[in-house]
């Protein structure tokens, strides 16, 4: 039986570049351990239950940082809805969407083209377009008065821009808060995981980094899909804040990097989302959480679209690594660092621009 063939994959990161050994091998399965089917109905239990569906999230943080989750409680109505509203602004002619485009509005919402953003700079350009959310107090039903003016600002050009797409706006939203709303519920039980109090992390989550994005994969000619190489949908990397949930659809293309160096195929499944670990929360629980090198292929004819939302703290907040994952023979990795510099930096990095102050 012959060796396995192994490749490596560069990651940039704020120490400069990392490698990855690859397998070579196409993607195959993974195991129930590696990307388990968590059902989060113990969410609403007494805190028996929550305590055994946190180790159920610890193990699962622990391997290979991916899981499914079910009976999450976001409706298939309401995300049906958003997919709708995203393949709306996605099938308008480009001229539209430049409307809104991230470059005129100069702020991290709006419009990006396909081939505007390259996540990996050792691999193509990523074959995607995306239309991103971020955070504004003014959509969040739970920001209070002492949310800091600076997360709270005018978002009508943005709004402006798309006003002429049915419901765009009212459902872009309502899909928002209610990822926003399960983000902040399994926060407390990533603390409880964590070993720590339920609440540890509630007055870091008032304001928080909180992404919404609609992503477009297009389809491949079928010229390119006979002739061999084909672009990635999005490069080889690892997600920047706290956790993501994604929805996907049926057409799979997600492909996680397990502990073993080989390629998992994470196919969706109905009725789930995926949530993985960034690198914000490997680093609070001094490595003992895994964040995952993951990638995006479309190799089909039809286009892919997938709904991540990216959960990171409040940006002031400086975190450290928490003190249950610190003892004699743990002394904490990181130094403390404020998740909103963590992500700027992170996000300069990518464009190739100088760490901020």
């Amino acid at each position: 039986m012959a060796s396995p063939e192994y490749t490596q994959v560069e990651l940039l990161t704020l120490n400069g570049p990392e490698y990855r050994r690859v397998s070579t091998a196409p993607p195959r399965l993974p195991s129930d351990d590696e990307i388990p089917i968590i059902d989060l109905v113990g969410i609403d239990g007494d805190l028996n239950a929550r305590t055994v569906l946190a180790g159920q999230i610890r193990a699962a943080a622990q391997n290979t940082g991916f899981f499914y989750i079910k009976n999450h409680g976001i409706s298939e109505d309401l995300i049906a809805s958003a997919l709708t509203q995203a393949k709306a602004f996605f099938h308008q002619p480009a001229e539209e969407k430049e409307k809104v485009s991230n470059f005129k509005l100069l702020n991290m919402d709006g419009y990006h083209a396909v081939g505007t953003t390259q996540v990996n700079k050792s691999e193509t350009k990523d074959r995607k377009e995306t239309f991103s959310l971020r955070y504004n107090a003014r959509n969040d039903p739970a920001a209070g008065p002492e949310t800091p003016e600076d997360r709270t600002w005018d978002d009508s050009p943005l709004w402006a821009g798309t006003a002429h797409l049915p419901n765009f706006r009212e459902t872009t939203i309502s899909f928002w808060q209610a990822r926003l709303a399960l983000a902040r519920r399994l926060v407390r039980i990533f603390a409880l995981a964590l070993d720590l109090p339920e609440d540890y992390f509630d007055n870091v989550v008032t304001h928080p980094g909180a992404d919404g994005l609609y992503i477009h994969y297009p389809g491949i000619p079928e010229s390119e899909l006979n002739g061999g190489s084909i672009d990635v949908g999005i490069g080889s990397h690892t997600d920047i804040q706290c956790f993501t949930l994604l929805w996907q659809d049926m057409s799979g293309g997600l492909q996680v990097l397990s502990s073993s160096d080989e390629w998992l195929d994470a196919r969706p499944i109905p009725g789930t989302l995926v949530v993985n670990i960034g690198d914000f929360l490997q680093r609070l629980s001094n490595n003992r959480f895994r964040s995952t090198v993951h990638r995006v292929y479309n190799r089909q004819s039809e286009s892919r679209y997938s709904m991540p939302f990216f959960c990171g703290f409040n940006p002031e907040s400086v975190c450290q690594v928490v003190p249950s994952c610190v003892d004699e023979d743990h002394p904490a990795l990181y130094e403390p660092i404020s998740c909103g510099k963590w992500h700027r930096d992170r996000l300069a990095l990518a464009r190739g621009k100088p760490a901020t102050a």
